[in-house]
């Protein structure tokens, strides 16, 4: 461990942005992933200026530094698996510019994604890559990890919302990437390299982003199916009948039965069910679009088809899913729910084998798993719920990922969707992207030539995803 100039940083940031109490540590140790390990110093800048400072010294003192936004990463991106500086993005949240006649925004990093979508609301648009998590998820952390959630199928992810940014490079050089218009030609999309790329090559403290118009009419179907191969089956015929759904979901059995626990909810708990959604300015589109994706479900032997334009009964459906990643941890009170190969994506018509594949692997190797997600954008969750306590359970829990990546890789999938790599799914990306590696390493060296930015990520981390640090459960050997 390296001797911090703990004086130094709090002259760049103010005693009040300094934390170094082991409770703090500890607490800043993890996100929800299942890995622990405490930095050595929290720092929380109010603005460039002091950003670019930071680093000024960190890049001096070859000190590792890891940025922060709301702590929600599933994969360890946020985890100090080297120590050093943490440095916590959450003072800088100010919406700093809502442009609607040129139809973008400029936000800090800090900013919560509800909060920002709360901003947007009266002026009649949306920033639509919102996740899950967007009660405390930043557009920092979103850009860091490409996030993007269940209306990715029709409005895409992170990286096609934003138009530019500016970022702090490992030296503290501040540099403007992109632009504020809607297209760009000339030169690398260096903005676009940054989207995606965890922390690694630089610190964003500002970014112009696009909206949408908030559609005039939503309508939300659901279909159950007695069999998840059906189900499947049918998220790849919707993708291939022309239809432009908003939204589409699927659930399984596992999952149904979480939130039915969990949330009293009272779905039928069928072996899977499909969410599918239509949005749009004029009602009779919305309502062909659903209409042709209810019959595709009941040609796939859909049941129980349902679907509404009442705004209370679409929120009472949908927040099943919305809430589905707590409800699992409720699934069974002796296991804990577990992110780890947890958003993989497949062609769609592989997505019945794909939830097969994850069933199967599970039960070979004694754990539970769950297949649902943004299903119309290729995106496939799992969550793994096992008892941590025991050796036997992780054991099991790397033999059925390494087969599922395995299977990812074998139909042209990718590592992932949605939530990055980390830590946990570094072995699986580096066998995907095997043959640009050199490339990756070399633009990394570019940027950051002292290693400091959240080293051993990425590519960088080690393939034993248990083993790379302290894990956040007592594990019996």
């Amino acid at each position: 461990m390296k001797t911090v100039d703990i004086p130094r940083l709090k002259q760049i940031v103010g005693e009040k942005n300094i934390k170094i109490d082991p409770l703090d540590l500890y607490i800043y140790g993890s996100d929800a992933s299942v890995y622990h390990a405490a930095p050595w110093v929290i720092v929380r800048p109010d603005n460039t200026g002091q950003v670019q400072k930071v680093m000024v010294y960190a890049n001096e003192a070859k000190i590792p530094v890891v940025t922060r936004g709301g702590g929600s990463g599933m994969c360890g991106q946020t985890v100090s698996s080297k120590g050093g500086i943490l440095l916590d993005m959450k003072n800088m949240n100010q919406i700093l510019e809502i442009n609607m006649p040129d139809v973008y925004c400029r936000v800090q990093p800090g900013v919560v994604d509800d909060d920002l979508n709360a901003a947007l609301k009266p002026y009649g648009v949306f920033y639509p890559p919102t996740p899950a998590s967007s009660r405390i998820a930043t557009i920092g952390g979103e850009i860091g990890n490409n996030a993007s959630g269940v209306r990715s199928v029709k409005y895409g992810a992170t990286r096609d919302a934003v138009l530019g940014m500016k970022v702090v490079l490992a030296n503290g050089d501040l540099v403007t990437l992109g632009s504020h218009t809607r297209v760009e030609a000339s030169g690398y999309q260096l903005e676009k390299l940054i989207v995606g790329s965890e922390g690694t090559l630089g610190v964003v403290v500002e970014a112009t982003i696009s909206f949408v118009p908030i559609p005039e009419f939503r309508c939300l179907g659901v279909a159950n199916f007695d069999s998840l191969r059906d189900a499947g089956n049918a998220i790849a015929d919707i993708m291939a009948s022309g239809t432009i759904p908003s939204m589409l979901e699927l659930v399984d059995d596992v999952a149904i039965k979480a939130v039915n626990k969990t949330m009293n909810l009272g779905l039928k708990e069928v072996a899977a069910s499909l969410l599918f959604e239509s949005d749009g300015k004029v009602m009779e589109a919305v309502d062909y679009e659903v209409k042709k994706m209810e019959e595709i479900c009941k040609k796939n032997n859909g049941a129980d088809l349902w679907y509404s334009f009442d705004a209370k009964e679409r929120e009472q459906i949908f927040m099943g899913r919305k809430k589905l990643f707590p409800a699992l941890s409720q699934f069974d009170a002796s296991m804990a729910s577990t992110s780890l190969a947890d958003d993989m994506a497949v062609p769609y018509s592989k997505m019945a084998d794909m939830a097969a594949k994850i069933h199967e692997a599970a039960e070979k190797n004694g754990i539970i798993m769950t297949a649902y997600g943004h299903c119309g954008s290729g995106c496939m969750h799992t969550k793994i719920m096992m008892d941590t306590s025991k050796k036997k359970q992780w054991e099991g829990a790397q033999r059925a990922i390494a087969e599922i990546y395995e299977y990812v890789d074998s139909v042209n999938g990718t590592t992932s969707a949605e939530h990055g790599i980390g830590i946990s799914k570094a072995k699986a990306f580096k066998t995907e992207k095997h043959d640009s590696l050199k490339m990756m390493a070399a633009i990394k060296a570019a940027l950051d030539p002292n290693n400091i930015l959240n080293p051993g990520k990425l590519q960088q981390a080690p393939d034993n995803w248990v083993t790379a640090t302290n894990l956040r459960y007592a594990v019996n050997s």
